[in-house]
């Protein structure tokens, strides 16, 4: 019996394991980074082992010190949690020869399928559908798209679609450096693209008796750069003749590598109907919360169980109902997806919590960070994933739609808007929706509308009441300071959010906005309830700040609204840097690592619109800096391995059509 675990991970996926650990009266081991020293997940275990650095290879991808880790604090188990280390055979053999329970599968089993070439190999061997390898050297018009994919490991890194012959030889470079620096392997392959498919899965667990359960399907279509961000069981849509092919496939897949617990196979479903099989991942996935409420199971304390030796009962107990999970990120969409650090000041959603007594919706909340906790640049920038069950999809959906609206998330931009936007768009509501959602939906999804969450520009008459709600708090925070023209009682106070500018006067009864359709009816430090043509709306509004004289905060107030929230920064007080800086200046988005330069480029270089120029990795994603207009180089101060903070300065281009700057 397991007496102690430890998890090799961090964020949500350790607290995850802990919790479950603690149901089950399971001691709990952290490790950590230096830039995790505060995390959630260290103060949630009962004791917790350093890794001394911050760069995922110095830490968390270190075997020998985690192996030497669980040692020392006592431990008789290992989980791998999912990312990392879950996928290595080497990692799950050091454990078992440390004397150690390993909570995954035989590092047999990881080893077949740790390559997706091997692993076509053996699939095929096992009768399950394949899409047919393309040979990059000897590809041509006829197959385009190509997908380029990292042949050691997942979650989008090292893929690249191709489009154009042209462009393949680049891409094949820039696929191969990104994974051998995400997987210490450079091997990459090609296969066709198959426009507008599905992503679908089936969640596998197996014992070591002989009993293989597939449970369900999961849909992971919706995906930004070949990373899910909304998933849902069971697969809505899908005949029933589709699912038995998914089940039959997921089952001989497993079979074929004599798995043991918990996995995940992976389907590419085209328009036609057909499927093929994309990877197997040896381990727990991301989304499995959504299979866990479907099926009323805990997938964890299964892991654990298998790993004691338990057998399975013959069949899964049957599904119930619908679940929908949406992936919380500190990042900006309209802006590619760019990781946003910075503090959580609060993160609280309604309803979280749940069990499986009754047939009533519920909402789980699955997090990783805290109040107080900080987003930092070395690791995936996923705050928390919030799951919804109901009896239907529509339900389901509704209710999660719903619960992100609702929630307070106060501190880095996040992706909370688009969910919401998302999960609300007609082809997701149908049922519809592909891996091609966002290529096709994005500017829509994340432009002007009656949603929040941006630094209060746009957002129509909404974001100018949620603007009017933080102006009128601020006056009562400031102690209704009338500033330096008490001798003119009437001239209007001014404050200005984005493009929002409230006038509004101090009376005898209160406050007067220079708005005939607004009427301050209450006002707080911290609520504020206008009449807007006739209906009370109310504003909960938030300002943070360390308690030290002189600390503005971190220059934003957070207003949750009826119908959205928003994210307004104050001016003229907190400008953009991009306003000093001259035109033609390559700034970079967020604090990252630099990369890769392009090949040949160097001061006095002639460079294109749009041409990629330098590549940043931050949270786990590469993003690259394109050059903003036809120009020569005239500056480059990125320097490859260099560590550089948002803003900073990486080239300058001067534009042909504009002379010298």
């Amino acid at each position: 019996m397991i007496s102690t675990l430890l998890v090799a991970n961090r964020g949500e996926i350790a607290c995850r394991i802990f919790r479950t650990c603690r149901e089950r009266g399971i001691a709990t081991v952290a490790v950590f980074s230096d830039a995790d020293g505060g995390a959630l997940h260290v103060r949630e275990a009962d004791t917790a082992v350093r890794l001394p650095g911050a760069a995922p290879a110095d830490t968390y991808l270190r075997g020998d010190l985690i192996v030497k880790a669980a040692l020392a604090a006592g431990a008789d188990a290992v989980h791998p949690g999912y990312g990392f280390l879950s996928e290595n055979a080497e990692f799950a053999r050091a454990v078992l020869d440390a004397g150690l329970v390993w909570v995954g599968p035989p590092p047999e089993a990881i080893e077949a399928m740790a390559s997706k070439t091997r692993a076509k190999e053996l699939m095929a061997a096992a009768g399950v559908p394949l899409l047919a390898p393309v040979h990059p050297a000897s590809a041509t018009e006829a197959d385009l798209p190509l997908l380029l994919k990292a042949a050691a490991g997942g979650g989008g890194r090292g893929m690249r679609i191709v489009r154009q012959l042209a462009d393949l030889a680049e891409e094949l470079t820039a696929a191969s450096a990104e994974a051998r620096s995400a997987f210490g392997d450079g091997e990459v392959f090609a296969e066709p693209y198959v426009e507008r498919g599905r992503h679908v899965e089936v969640q596998i667990l197996a014992d070591a008796h002989g009993t293989v359960w597939a449970l369900g399907t999961r849909d992971c279509s919706l995906q930004r750069r070949h990373q899910k961000v909304i998933e849902e069981s069971p697969a809505p849509g899908l005949a029933a003749g589709l699912r038995a092919t998914l089940t039959d496939a997921a089952l001989a897949a497993a079979r074929a590598v004599e798995y043991r617990g918990a996995g995940t196979v992976e389907f590419l479903i085209s328009p036609a109907g057909r499927a093929y099989f994309l990877e197997m991942n040896t381990r727990l996935q991301v989304e499995h919360p959504v299979t866990e409420e479907v099926f009323g199971l805990d997938l964890v304390a299964l892991q654990l169980a298998l790993a004691e030796g338990a057998k399975l009962p013959p069949e899964p107990p049957a599904p119930r109902g619908h679940a929908v999970e949406a992936r919380l990120y500190a990042e900006d969409p309209a802006r590619g997806w760019a990781p946003q650090p910075g503090r959580v000041h609060q993160l609280t959603l309604r309803g979280a919590g749940g069990g499986h007594l009754a047939d009533r919706p519920r909402l789980r909340v699955d997090a990783g960070y805290g109040p107080g906790d900080s987003v930092g640049v070395h690791y995936d920038s996923m705050l928390a994933k919030v799951v919804a069950w109901a009896p239907t999809r529509a339900d389901a959906v509704r209710l999660l739609a719903d619960a992100l609206r609702r929630a307070r998330v106060h501190g880095p931009l996040t992706n909370r808007e688009l969910l919401v936007r998302s999960l609300r768009h007609p082809e997701f509501t149908a049922g519809e929706a592909d891996t091609g959602f966002y290529e096709r939906h994005l500017d829509a999804l994340t432009g002007p509308g009656d949603g929040g969450g941006g630094d209060g520009g746009g957002g129509g008459d909404s974001a100018r009441h949620a603007a009017v709600a933080a102006a009128l708090a601020d006056a009562v925070r400031r102690g209704h300071r009338v500033g330096g023209w008490r001798n003119l009682p009437s001239r209007p106070q001014t404050k200005t959010y984005g493009e929002h500018e409230v006038r509004y006067h101090r009376t005898r009864d209160g406050f007067r906005v220079e708005d005939d359709t607004v009427r301050a009816v209450a006002v707080a430090p911290d609520r504020v309830t206008l009449e807007v043509d006739g209906v009370l709306r109310h504003f909960e509004v938030s300002a943070y700040a360390s308690g030290l004289v002189g600390d503005p905060g971190d220059g934003y107030v957070y207003v949750d609204g009826p119908t959205a929230s928003y994210r307004l920064r104050a001016h003229p007080r907190f400008t953009d840097p991009r306003t000093a800086t001259a035109p033609g200046s390559l700034l970079a988005p967020m604090p990252g690592t630099v990369v890769r330069i392009a090949d040949g480029i160097g001061e006095g270089s002639a460079v294109t619109a749009g041409q990629p120029l330098v590549w940043l990795e931050a949270m786990k994603m590469e993003h690259r800096v394109v050059s903003p207009a036809s120009g020569t180089l005239t500056a480059l101060h990125a320097v490859p391995g260099s560590q550089v903070e948002v803003g900073a300065l990486l080239a300058v281009v001067t534009d042909v059509s504009q002379g010298d700057i």
